[in-house]
């Protein structure tokens, strides 16, 4: 069992570190990239959402990534909270949350809750309403335009315009096209191409870690073996991840109606939940979560968030106004639920800072 939240270190072996070592500064990732895949001629990096280091690692003591395990690999960080809008955003700007200002699945903006990945309110669909461009400033790729491969229904989503924008997207309608975009991509001047492949996390939502996610994780492997094939000579592969899941299946906890009481808002997700105190109601709220939770979960003021740099070092102001004023981070494979919107039922989860969630592979391979 993790003891303590495990933060982030934004300055070394990283996800928000892996783009800026192969467009910018090839030093950012002297001693976990391996020099090969620095000075390559082409780079392709793929992105396979919900795959942990801990899973990839029983993965392969269980036999079925075959192609994988030939592979380099080593653990590295995810971000904070470990949860997918957050993540991406990291890796395509290279910059922590708090600079670039996701921080978390459901955000705080006003009087109302931005769901991050759809880009919706209680309103609907808020493109016209939260600008993604202005709400996430910091160019993708560092302002380079390169391919980018994705599910071909995220193409003009606002989350897309968030963290993909001034990208050549390359739209893919089933997983067996993936390869083939890729070769495509590789033609392009671009030295990298992106791509990104949700199935895993998927599965492991609806069915858990088990045998459903085994098989996905067995057809990741296919496929990027079949990538891997297709690789001009001088071109290296980088597989990564944005978190890994825990199993929580039925073990759920409704937030405390006095609480709720005392909130005005609660933004964040199941896992890592921000409580927005009404006035007045912070002392009590803070003393009461820790009794009341504090045998399965964290508790933490904004304060010392900030001051331990869960987010970065560097913070923006539109960021800290983001963040709710207490965090409730499930330690035990738990989900927090505010029973008047709990939202689809999970098995497998993330968000939070455990050692299953914030450690993710970096999986690489040079072909000569």
């Amino acid at each position: 069992m993790t003891i303590d939240p495990i933060i982030p270190d934004y300055t070394n072996a990283c996800l928000s570190n892996i783009v800026p070592a192969l467009l910018e500064h090839p030093v950012i990732g002297s001693g976990w990239l391996p020099d090969e895949v620095l000075a390559a001629r082409k780079v392709v990096l793929l992105l396979v959402d919900g795959l942990g280091y801990e899973k990839f690692k029983i993965s392969e003591q269980k036999e079925i990534v075959p192609n994988l395990a030939k592979m380099d690999y080593k653990r590295i960080m995810t971000v904070a909270p470990t949860t997918t809008a957050t993540a991406l955003t990291s890796l395509t700007t290279g910059r922590p949350p708090g600079e670039h200002g996701i921080i978390g699945y459901k955000i705080n903006v006003g009087n109302q809750t931005l769901n991050s990945l759809r880009w919706t309110t209680g309103s609907g669909v808020a493109v016209n309403e939260i600008n993604p461009s202005s709400f996430q400033p910091i160019p993708p790729f560092l302002g380079e335009k390169i391919p980018a491969v994705s599910p071909v229904e995220f193409r003009n989503s606002g989350f897309t315009e968030a963290h993909l924008r001034n990208t050549y997207y390359e739209g893919y309608f089933l997983s067996s096209n993936i390869t083939h975009h890729i070769a495509r991509c590789l033609d392009q001047d671009s030295r990298l191409v992106y791509a990104y492949y949700d199935g895993i996390d998927k599965v492991g939502h609806i069915h858990g870690t088990g045998h459903f996610y085994d098989a996905e994780i067995a057809l990741v492997d296919y496929l990027i073996g079949q990538i891997y094939k297709m690789l001009p000579s001088g071109t290296a592969l980088i597989v990564t991840s944005d978190h890994g899941m825990v199993d929580v299946g039925d073990s759920v906890i409704e937030i405390n109606d006095s609480f709720m009481q005392r909130t005005n808002t609660i933004s964040g997700e199941a896992r890592f939940l921000w409580f927005h105190p009404a006035r007045g109601n912070h002392e009590s709220l803070l003393r009461d979560l820790q009794d009341l939770y504090g045998n399965c979960a964290w508790v933490r003021t904004k304060d010392q968030i900030l001051d331990e740099g869960w987010f970065g070092r560097q913070i923006s102001d539109q960021a800290k106004e983001r963040l709710g004023e207490i965090a409730l981070l499930a330690r035990d494979p738990v989900a927090f639920l505010d029973k008047e919107n709990p939202g689809p039922k999970l098995v497998g989860r993330h968000g939070s800072l455990t050692e299953t969630e914030v450690y993710v592979p970096l999986i690489t391979s040079f072909k000569e």
